[in-house]
């Protein structure tokens, strides 16, 4: 370290002085110290420092010659820096070549850190249904302590589907897990929903509605999720990083604390059941969502969703979204407003 700052320090310090002796021995190649001062009018005591802090910059370089004689003469910039950089810039080669050597040596360790982040124990993509159905399987199997699941879309999910579910559930709740299970409102008028949750209910699973909810999700004993894939498809990704997981398990708490316990519409009475959904409807119209992210939000098909708005709108007399939106709330029946950014629209797929 000491070299390598010396050879920095060889060209601080120059000044005005030193450029006008440099020049004059360019001109007159000669360094001797009592002609130098002569020639630029200093002294000898300043011309011997000058001289002596232009050669170790390398600027002035002496050349011995027959008998003895030396010869002082002016040496090129360019060439004194080469000179003074060459120790340095070998130096850093060598480093340089130290970090590759280090970067090579460490290179598939990177790769196999990256490889588990992205598809080991963190995140792994199932694309079709049966990888997801299969994993589906073993991750119910393992599982000792608790499911989470949010299942959207009121009726639409596909029997075969739902039958293989409750030989599942059935499995796991036998050997007391605990299983609880989120749905829209809309399931309740669905009658292979309603015979699912009462089979799996009386053997103690539990259930609850909501107008909305925040997509697909199933996540078992806290460890391992599932969400859909983003684009549609049958797809899934199994998410096992610690963090996420109970990221997803506190926003299943949140919607689990603010639903009700799931009953069929005769149960709860078809015009109560209906009225909710109406007030869901004319909040979210208020909020300016489309008629397909309002389908979406309420688990119900885009025909529905759009006989519903119509009949709202006929109802309030209004001739636009906005309209009906104001009349609501002129009429206190916005008690609790949502705009699109407090809740997203859930994630398109099913695991």
């Amino acid at each position: 370290m000491q070299g390598e700052s010396g050879q920095f320090d060889a060209a601080r310090g120059l000044g005005e002085t030193d450029l006008t002796v440099y020049g004059w021995v360019l001109e007159q190649r000669t360094g001797e110290t009592e002609a130098v001062a002569r020639g630029v009018g200093i002294t000898a005591g300043e011309a011997a420092a000058s001289l002596e802090r232009l050669g170790r910059a390398r600027l002035l370089h002496a050349q011995t010659g027959p008998g003895g004689s030396q010869t002082v003469f002016a040496v090129a910039p360019e060439t004194a820096l080469a000179q003074l950089a060459a120790p340095v810039e070998a130096r850093i080669r060598e480093q340089q070549a130290g970090l590759a050597g280090m970067r090579e040596d460490l290179g598939p360790f990177v790769a196999r850190y990256h490889q588990r982040q992205a598809r080991g124990e963190g995140l792994e993509l199932l694309e079709n249904v049966q990888d997801v159905r299969n994993t589906l399987n073993q991750a119910s199997d393992r599982c000792r302590m608790e499911v989470l699941a949010s299942q959207p879309g009121g009726g639409a999910r596909v029997p075969e589907a739902m039958e293989e579910g409750l030989v599942r559930d059935r499995a796991m709740l036998a050997r007391g897990v605990r299983l609880r299970t989120l749905y829209h409102h809309t399931a309740r008028f669905n009658g292979p929903s309603q015979a699912y949750v009462a089979a799996a209910s009386a053997l103690g699973g539990q259930y609850r509605t909501a107008h909305e909810l925040f997509g697909r999700l199933i996540v078992f004993d806290r460890e391992v999720a599932f969400i859909p894939v983003r684009d549609g498809s049958w797809g899934a990704v199994v998410i096992r990083e610690p963090s996420t997981v109970a990221y997803l398990c506190e926003v299943f708490e949140q919607t689990w604390d603010r639903a009700t316990p799931f009953a069929d519409a005769a149960d709860q009475g078809l015009e109560e059941v209906s009225r909710e959904i109406d007030e869901t409807i004319v909040r979210l119209l208020a909020a300016g969502l489309k008629d397909e992210a309002i389908a979406r939000r309420l688990g119900m098909s885009l025909r529905t969703a759009r006989r519903h708005i119509a009949d709202i709108m006929e109802e309030l007399g209004a001739a636009s979204r906005f309209q009906a939106g104001a009349q609501a709330a002129a009429q206190g029946l916005l008690t609790t407003p949502v705009t699109p950014e407090e809740h997203p629209p859930p994630v398109p797929g099913t695991p």
